[in-house]
């Protein structure tokens, strides 16, 4: 979660030599971030608990970065773009294989993927069209909102919400392999996933292969009130998106009467 502080971006000089950005230690972080995403959605039609491990580390990273960012003085607005952009394709991939899995709440899942790249989106266009190129997008006026402000600016509000929005889709994830193995399944899935291990056949299989905890939707219910946190400030950060924007087209109309 980097910040994008305006003082911090503009690339500084030690004699001739200029910072490479892209070699900052936090977007390695977020590179990291990427590869780590790309490799747990390989394992995500057949191997559920690989996949949920790698997919965590690569939300807790999204923690670490920002961190980096504010120890090393290495906050970027490349930095901030990456690591929003990764948040958004990486909660977007699972919410895709649960509309698969779930069938019957593919609706929900496909609006949930709208809300949250639509609220981003609009956010981040408003803070730059109205606030000026160097506005950053996690400053928000309390007097538009206190709970987005206090979303922005408190980190350990931000983390936490966070977190749980992803756990709660990971248990979910979890749930549609929750059951009894068996011993057919267990063969069937072997002979598959060895021949096409991304086929709509092996992930038939998969979960008929499934896991015997109770864990998944104990983490689901602990989760799912931050969750619908989340997604109502994602509501609340499309609504004042575009208000603003609205307010500005208000004024621009304005000014040339």
């Amino acid at each position: 979660m980097q910040t994008d502080t305006p003082d911090r971006i503009a690339p500084r000089r030690a004699g001739n030599i200029r910072e490479n950005i892209f070699l900052f230690a936090p977007n390695l972080i977020g590179y990291t971030r990427v590869i780590l995403a790309v490799v747990s959605l390989y394992f995500m039609p057949v191997h559920p608990r690989r996949c949920s491990a790698i997919y965590a580390i690569s939300c807790i990273l999204d923690a670490l970065d920002g961190w980096a960012a504010r120890r090393l003085d290495q906050g970027t607005r490349f930095g901030a773009v990456l690591d929003m952009v990764t948040d958004r394709c990486t909660t977007t991939c699972l919410l895709v294989f649960l509309a698969t899995a779930m069938p019957r709440w593919a609706m929900l899942f496909q609006l949930l993927i709208s809300l949250d790249l639509a609220s981003h989106y609009m956010h981040m266009y408003a803070t730059l069209s109205m606030g000026g190129s160097g506005q950053s997008h996690k400053k928000v006026d309390p007097e538009r909102s206190w709970l987005l402000h206090l979303y922005y600016s408190n980190k350990a509000v931000l983390f936490t919400l966070c977190l749980m929005n992803e756990l709660f889709f990971i248990a979910l994830y979890l749930l549609a392999f929750t059951d009894q193995d068996t011993p057919l399944a267990s063969t069937q899935m072997r002979m598959i996933t060895q021949n096409a291990p991304w086929s709509a056949g092996a992930m038939e299989i998969a979960r008929a292969n499934k896991i015997d905890s109770s864990i998944p939707e104990v983490l689901m219910w602990l989760s799912v009130l931050p969750m619908s946190i989340k997604q109502y400030i994602n509501i609340q950060q499309l609504v004042i998106a575009s208000q603003w924007l609205a307010e500005g087209d208000v004024a621009e109309r304005a000014s040339r009467q």
